[in-house]
């Protein structure tokens, strides 16, 4: 029902921004909230940030609060990431999905998933 596409990865230095985007199609995206979850290599998936239905709430893990911005655009059905101040341990593939559910604990269930996009940020 939902197919999602990111864009907007790539090599940043430390301190730096970049900011990416989820392109969405299908007649369900309004309904769901979004998520953002990153791999590093070697690592299990984690989850990032994630933003409510109409863009009301927002959510984030501790390790990005106060440099990472979730925002979506229901208009266009796109959902970004805005990230600043990044940091070498930032580094991974960056997945956004549509989620069905968001506890309190930030456990999601994911209905779908996109194909991920790569975040290098060196030094």
């Amino acid at each position: 029902q939902v197919q999602l596409v990111e864009s907007g990865g790539g090599l940043v230095q430390a301190g730096g921004s970049l900011r990416l985007s989820c392109a969405a199609s299908g007649r369900t995206f309004s309904y769901y909230a979004m998520a953002w979850f990153r791999q590093a290599p070697g690592k299990e998936r984690e989850f990032v940030t994630a933003i409510s239905w109409g863009g009301g709430a927002t959510y984030y893990a501790d390790s990005v609060k106060g440099r990472f911005t979730i925002s979506r655009d229901n208009t266009n059905d796109t959902a970004y990431l805005q990230m600043n101040s990044l940091k070498p341990e930032d580094t991974a593939v960056y997945y956004c999905a549509a989620v069905r559910r968001i506890y309190p604990d930030l456990r999601t269930i994911a209905d779908y998933w996109g194909q991920g996009t790569q975040v290098t940020v060196s030094s």
